[in-house]
C-alpha cells in the first residue's frame, strides 16, 4: 500500500517584534577638510637632491563633538614633522572631519563606533590629501599606512580607567 504525502506547508510562525525593526544604522551625513596647513621654512634648500631623507613624525589624533541635532561630528588631526638634524624640511597638519549620524544603536555600542569605524571611514580621505598636500611641498606623497583605532580606542579607555582609578 502506497503511503500518502503530507504536502500541506507548515504554517509560518508570524516574525518576532525584533526582526521587523530595522537594524543598526551609521550613516556619513558630510566630510570635510576643516583646517588644512603645509610649511616649508626652508625650501628651495630643504629641496635639494643631494640631501638625506628627512625623519619624518606622524601624529594622529581622534576628536569628536556631538552636536545639537544628535549627529556626532568625529574629526581626525593629521600632523606629519619631517626633519633633517635641528633643520625644518616641512610641517604638514590637517584636520579631516565627518558628520555622522546613528540610529537603532544602543548606548554602549556607540563610542566604539565613535572611535573607531567613523575614523576608519575618514582615513582614506584624510591620507590623499596628506600625500597631495607633501607632493605640492615638492616632496614625495607620503602614504600613511592605515592606524589601528581598535588598538587606539582600547589605549584610551584605559588611560582613562587609569585616570578614574588615581582620582
Amino acid at each position: 500500500m502506497a503511503k500518502k504525502k503530507d504536502t500541506k506547508k507548515a504554517e509560518e510562525a508570524p516574525a518576532p517584534e525584533a526582526e521587523n525593526q530595522p537594524g543598526p544604522m551609521l550613516q556619513i551625513l558630510a566630510q570635510y577638510t576643516k583646517d588644512q596647513s603645509f610649511e616649508n621654512p626652508n625650501a628651495p634648500d630643504s629641496l635639494r637632491s643631494d640631501q638625506d631623507a628627512p625623519a619624518i613624525n606622524i601624529g594622529i589624533e581622534i576628536a569628536r563633538q556631538v552636536m545639537s541635532d544628535d549627529a556626532v561630528e568625529v574629526t581626525l588631526l593629521l600632523k606629519a614633522d619631517a626633519r633633517r638634524g635641528d633643520q625644518v624640511a616641512f610641517i604638514a597638519e590637517l584636520e579631516y572631519a565627518g558628520l555622522f549620524a546613528f540610529q537603532n544603536i544602543n548606548m554602549e555600542e556607540i563610542q566604539p563606533l565613535i572611535m573607531i569605524e567613523c575614523p576608519r571611514l575618514l582615513f582614506p580621505f584624510a591620507r590623499q590629501i596628506m600625500a597631495e598636500m607633501t607632493q605640492n611641498g615638492g616632496y614625495p606623497p607620503i602614504m600613511l599606512e592605515p592606524p589601528d583605532f581598535t588598538a587606539m580606542f582600547r589605549d584610551e579607555m584605559m588611560r582613562r580607567a587609569s585616570e578614574a582609578g588615581t582620582a
